[in-house]
């Protein structure tokens, strides 16, 4: 009883600073109940006590203020100190993600006329075509609002009621439902050069004929994981878009026969594809992995890639769904088919791509863990801490990459990364000076070293507080210094022999 009276003298502040933490670690009060459960289920808040506590009508006892300070990595002391730190504890509203943008002056110059003929004539020189651009367009959108879709993910999780795994069974159930047919067909991979003159297996997997029809391949059905994703990918079509038609049709591996010659003049066509082929993949990210039961599943198994397991899914779809669902905003993610191609890209974080994936160039960055995967025999999936360099400034990444084989049989790397500094900001950590220094031993150690006590006792917090294991993991090994192109590598000597800055 003392020792609760004691406590409430000293709690002025307490629901505040719980809030504050909570909101700034973008948790919400069921995801908070969730962590303090699994630190102690006895002792845990329920959401509506913690709703009181953060309000100032319940004040925890020590047992439970324990539970909360292990969760967000505090002293227990710094909850009971009487100081109102709510204004340094409110989070700064960076970039929304995506790389930086321009300044659109003078106005006159950014019309709507000026822009439809200055576009095409530079899409034109740059060799760069009219689907590539409509995806950049889309990209663009999408890291934007940092793959934030509430409308999407409220249409699928009315058609999936919120089940997670869906069979296969369940999935061709829906189908039926919404009024298609089945008809499988039968096509084998083929050896194709795609555009930047890379062999690879090209197979078609899957398309839609209207009125109903949705045409598969029957070696889906050796691949029950890239089954369910097309399968939900035509759902999402015919729930978003009425069975219209106008979808691309699906395929795995190489590029398109038919899109080897692709016009750089930007067609009407061309766009609208691209955004419904967004719409309908990432309702089918969020049919078969839907936000909360998914979100759950990735807090009791701290973000491991092998989540896709337990979700029924692949690797590719579970990864890109971190990306949406988790409460920490600031992820990248890559899906490489060889170094120098990257297939899929999404970058919340605004990380540089590791080269442009429209035109392979000539000294690409060999120390990025996606293209370090390629040449590591018998490791399935790989941690690494990254120091890279944005707008003349570094910053600490970290990342797991995985190496995994399509449905035609190539090879390629999925890697799902973060950027840790605003995570460190969050927790008071001059993350600028952080990563300088650790820039600095990578640069006195041949461009990688190991990471100091003092930096992995913060890195270690910070990983224990975003509940991701390989953050942590990555702390074993030394940090890589990486760039994102040779001719401004920053090791010395340089990867390419090129002079480092």
């Amino acid at each position: 009883m003392k020792a609760n009276k004691s406590l409430l003298r000293k709690s002025h502040f307490l629901g505040t600073k719980i809030r504050n933490l909570r909101k700034r670690n973008n948790l919400t009060m069921e995801d908070l109940s969730t962590r303090c459960i699994r630190v102690n289920p006895e002792q845990a808040p329920s959401v509506s006590y913690l709703s009181m506590i953060e309000r100032g009508k319940r004040t925890p006892g020590i047992e439970m203020l324990e539970v909360i300070a292990e969760v967000f990595q505090k002293d227990l002391d710094w909850f009971l100190d009487g100081e109102d730190e709510g204004q340094d504890l409110t989070p700064q509203k960076g970039s929304r993600g995506g790389i930086s943008g321009m300044a659109l002056e003078p106005g006159f110059l950014f019309s709507n006329d000026i822009l439809q003929i200055a576009i095409p004539e530079m899409l034109s020189q740059t060799g760069t075509s009219g689907k590539q651009f409509a995806q950049l367009l889309i990209r663009a959108h999408q890291e934007h609002h940092q793959n934030h879709f509430p409308e999407l993910e409220r249409a699928a999780e009315e058609v999936g009621q919120k089940r997670m795994p869906l069979s296969v069974d369940e999935l061709l159930a829906i189908v039926k439902q919404l009024g298609l047919k089945v008809s499988w067909f039968t096509a084998p991979p083929q050896d194709i050069l795609d555009e930047l003159g890379v062999l690879s297996k090209n197979v078609s997997t899957s398309f839609f004929t209207p009125p109903a029809t949705l045409h598969l391949n029957r070696l889906l059905q050796q691949f029950p994981t890239r089954l369910k994703y097309e399968l939900a990918v035509h759902i999402g079509h015919a729930v978003l878009h009425n069975k219209d038609g106008v979808k691309s049709s699906m395929t795995v591996g190489g590029t398109h026969d038919d899109d080897m010659s692709q016009s750089t003049a930007v067609q009407p066509q061309d766009i609208l594809h691209a955004w419904r082929d967004f719409e309908s993949s990432f309702f089918a990210g969020a049919l078969l992995c839907p936000k909360l039961p998914f979100r759950q599943l990735l807090d009791r198994q701290g973000y491991e890639i092998s989540s896709h397991q337990q979700a029924g899914v692949s690797a590719s779809v579970a990864m890109r769904r971190m990306t949406a669902v988790s409460p920490y905003t600031h992820w990248h993610y890559f899906d490489a088919y060889t170094p120098g191609k990257l297939k899929a890209v999404y970058r919340g974080n605004g990380i540089p791509l590791p080269w442009g994936n429209m035109r392979k160039v000539e000294d690409p960055c060999q120390n990025w863990a996606v293209f370090r995967m390629f040449d590591v025999e018998g490791v399935a999936s790989s941690a690494q801490l990254s120091l890279l360099d944005v707008n003349g400034q570094p910053r600490i990444y970290c990342c797991e990459s995985t190496k995994v084989s399509d449905l035609a049989g190539n090879s390629h790397v999925l890697c799902a990364g973060i950027d840790l500094n605003p995570a460190l900001l969050a927790q008071g950590v001059d993350a600028d000076a952080m990563a300088s220094e650790l820039k600095q031993l990578c640069i006195n150690s041949a461009g990688g070293a190991r990471v100091p006590k003092t930096i992995q006792t913060s890195l270690t917090s910070v990983a224990n507080i975003l509940n991701i294991n390989w953050v942590a993991r990555s702390l074993q090994k030394p940090a890589q210094l990486i760039c994102a192109r040779g001719n401004s590598c920053p090791r010395s000597p340089g990867c390419y022999n090129c002079p480092s800055n």
